[in-house]
């Protein structure tokens, strides 16, 4: 059987830009060439395909093809507010469509880092403090040591985190909280910045199989970058030719560290609700330990015509899974939830 796959997105209408962070609002969703391209692979793997923008119109195209829809690929970022990422399964749950992926409830946690740590942290999890800012007048809470990082409270794909993230004094932490507030509101967090290696780790199905983790070989990064996975790394360097191989993947652990980071990604998986994939971000302190950063759900999955650093399918070629088997395992694990 041919399923009729709704295919939901959303459409970045400018490339993330490092030096201007009201550009950066839209770095979750797709450009275009992307969302065609994933159509294209969506098509070739036989499913009949039913394009959806998940913009303000989205909700009456749903309604009106809800009887042919066999199931939904959400693969949208939703557009407005802290809880974004909740409003297209909450709508297909109203209309009663299945789709991939977690539930509305976990998809408003995940994409607050703040409550997803808090969530981990009651699960046993191990997660940073943190601490949460709707001003740079609030500064004076934080009671953390420095070196501090920066965070948008709700958004992905390395939105709102630059070189300028890390602060390391009280001048540095009030202009960069402003700073970000002002371009992206309406709240950040701000936690320790460890300077451990840093993973990335893909998960699918139902159970999940853990992928293979990504580490970035942060020593390859030129003078003056900062040690993280920023938008200027994420959106320019790694995907520079002379970044060849910066990600490695699997990243090189010993089986005891392997282990470990996968225990963390399974307790992860199970105390969020999460279904169907995702792909979890953690980093280490200096003596090795593992901390989860935040979970990206939807996950990111450029086609690799469009990037070969797109890195859920580049856990899954690592692991001999090719990216329209990615795409048909995500359908399979959703379809095999919802019709055991």
């Amino acid at each position: 059987m041919s399923l009729r796959i709704a295919f939901l997105y959303n459409v970045r209408h400018h490339y993330p830009d490092p030096n201007d962070l009201r550009n950066q609002a839209e770095t979750d969703s797709d450009d275009p060439a992307t969302i065609e391209e994933m159509i294209r692979h969506l098509r070739g793997c036989g499913y009949d395909v039913l394009p959806i923008e998940a913009n303000e119109d989205c909700y009456p195209q749903l309604l009106a093809n809800r009887s042919r829809i066999d199931l939904a690929f959400n693969y949208a970022e939703g557009l407005h507010g802290l809880d974004r990422e909740c409003h297209i399964p909450a709508m297909l749950e109203m209309l009663e469509i299945p789709y991939t992926g977690s539930a509305p409830l976990t998809q408003a946690l995940v994409l607050n880092k703040a409550r997803t740590k808090d969530i981990l942290r009651a699960h046993g999890v191990p997660v940073l403090p943190q601490v949460v800012l709707r001003s740079a007048d609030e500064v004076d809470q934080v009671r953390l040591d420095f070196p501090l990082i920066v965070k948008p409270l709700s958004q992905g794909s390395s939105a709102g985190i630059t070189n300028r993230s890390v602060v390391r004094t009280p001048e540095e932490l009030h202009a960069q909280v402003a700073s970000v507030i002002e371009a992206l509101g309406p709240a950040v967090m701000v936690e320790p910045f460890l300077t451990g290696r840093e993973f990335s780790v893909g998960m699918l199905g139902n159970p999940p199989l853990v992928l293979p983790p990504i580490e970035p070989d942060h020593k390859r990064l030129p003078d003056g970058y900062e040690k993280i996975d920023s938008l200027e790394v994420k959106w320019v360097l790694e995907e520079s030719s002379e970044m060849d191989n910066y990600l490695l993947c699997p990243a090189p652990l010993d089986e005891a560290m392997l282990a470990r980071v996968q225990e963390v990604c399974r307790a992860t998986w199970d105390a969020l609700g999460i279904r169907d994939v995702c792909r979890v971000d953690l980093r280490c302190d200096a003596a090795g330990n593992p901390y989860v950063l935040e979970v990206n759900s939807p996950a990111g999955l450029l086609p690799p015509a469009i990037s070969q650093t797109s890195y859920l399918p580049l856990a899954a070629r690592t692991a001999g899974i090719s990216y329209d088997e990615l795409l048909t395992r995500i359908i399979q694990a959703a379809w095999t939830r919802v019709h055991p």
